[in-house]
């Protein structure tokens, strides 16, 4: 279908572009942008006066939750869901029931989300067989399949002498290893150690925990030369780690969640299942640590770091209750809400959940990656159209994704978050179409 999208603001935090204009998409390309030819005939026009016309969000971190949990979320669900926060490219964990270890599972999840054109999927495969940090999986093999890194998930490698194999087997074939830092012996906690934990009567979780696995993952990155991205960092220590070593120059990215972006401990109040989290929520300083990170670039990305939960699964107390929340219809609100709180410039909220998740991925997206996340003439058709200056309630029963808790809901977090999603386009197709 032949778009054309007239009187936006185009905002490109890449190249710079902000400019009220129009852009054309033809066989899923962008064929003008600014200034569109007299004679380009669109078979759809889409009015955009005071709407931000901005490249498809890229989330680095969104469990769909299939195979294996269905009834929790399904693809079709998940994928919509995306679609209707303006999300056009998607990275999931492997921790899925089996998990990714094989290239057929990543071929059938992948070909599965291609029919359903609501947005891109890029697996990451188990760094390990079934997750259980012994065996490595065939990463080449994986790789060809439509992986774009290795990953643990959730589930750390004990055994160091292993890790360093792995870094070293991935760094011969220039892999990614995508590792959420977490000490094995020091993760059994369900909150963050500190006086909310100890008042509640809550088995605490140290910042150590991420501290200590840091240490031990810059010692094998400059052993092996290894290339790692750091999952949900959720302390100002693991900041002034990561700093560090981007400083001396590691090849290390990083991203955060938007539930450790906005919240602290103290919103865990009286045991409220929705703020059991994975990582957990830490205090003040640890928050403003991360806003500052993620401002300054230390932090390269922003997640939504989306898992839908079942009800069942959350009405249950605290400690029992499984962790993770719904973020994918929330996370350019929340990116927008710390833009607004920052005082940082719109180009600088859209840079970190479209271009610089790009840049994290790399060579990984193939041709993709010279224009996704971006508004470039010749470029993927991957838009997010959305209204700058409307407010909205989170209201659970009002989403599209299957799971509907959230520690933003309005009547937990009690604040209303800007910028609504209008319409989103993945590869010239409308994916979503909103009130």
């Amino acid at each position: 279908m032949k778009i054309l999208i007239k009187n936006g603001r185009l905002v490109d935090a890449a190249s710079g572009l902000d400019r009220v204009g129009g852009l054309a998409i033809a066989a899923g390309r962008i064929v003008a942008l600014g200034d569109v030819p007299a004679d380009f005939e669109a078979q759809r026009v889409i009015d955009a006066t005071g709407l931000v016309v901005a490249p498809g969000l890229v989330d680095l971190c969104a469990r769909l939750r299939e195979p294996g949990h269905e009834h929790e979320g399904m693809l079709e669900s998940e994928l919509a869901a995306a679609a209707a926060g303006g999300v056009t490219s998607l990275v999931c964990p492997p921790d899925t029931d089996p998990p990714l270890d094989e290239p057929g599972l990543v071929e059938m999840l992948k070909f599965r989300a291609r029919k359903l054109s609501m947005c891109r999927l890029f697996p990451l495969g188990a760094l390990t067989r079934g997750l259980k940090g012994e065996q490595l999986t065939e990463m080449a093999e994986l790789t060809e399949a439509g992986c774009v890194g290795f990953s643990q998930a959730e589930v750390p490698v004990r055994n160091t002498q292993f890790l360093q194999r792995a870094l070293q087997y991935a760094a011969t074939y220039d892999y990614t290893v995508w590792l959420h830092p977490l000490d094995p012996w020091l993760s059994g906690g369900v909150a963050a150690s500190g006086a909310v934990a100890t008042r509640l009567g809550l088995s605490g979780l140290p910042a150590t925990a991420e501290t200590i696995a840091l240490h031990t993952i810059f010692e094998l990155m400059r052993a092996t030369g290894a290339r790692v991205h750091l999952c949900r960092l959720s302390s100002s220590a693991g900041v002034a780690l990561l700093r560090a070593a981007k400083q001396e120059g590691l090849p290390v990215t990083a991203d955060v969640s938007i539930n450790s972006l906005c919240l602290t401990d103290v919103d865990i109040g009286y045991f409220n299942t929705a703020m059991r989290l994975t990582p957990p929520l830490r205090q003040g300083r640890d928050r403003d640590a991360l806003r500052s990170a993620l401002a300054d670039g230390t932090i390269d990305a922003l997640v939504s770091d989306h898992m839908p939960v079942s009800a069942d699964e959350k009405n249950v107390p605290f400690a029992e209750a499984t962790p993770g929340a719904t973020g994918l219809e929330l996370l350019l609100s929340v990116a927008l809400k710390w833009a607004e709180d920052e005082q940082l410039p719109l180009a600088r909220a859209l840079a970190v959940v479209s271009s610089e998740p790009v840049r994290v991925l790399g060579n990984a997206l193939g041709s993709l990656s010279a224009s996704a996340g971006r508004l470039v003439e010749g470029g993927v058709a991957d838009l997010c159209l959305f209204d700058p200056g409307t407010r909205w309630a989170v209201r659970p029963d009002q989403l599209v994704s299957q799971g509907t808790h959230t520690p933003f809901a309005f009547d937990i977090s009690g604040f209303e978050l800007p910028g609504r999603v209008k319409t989103t386009i993945v590869a010239g197709t409308l994916a979503y179409e909103g009130h």
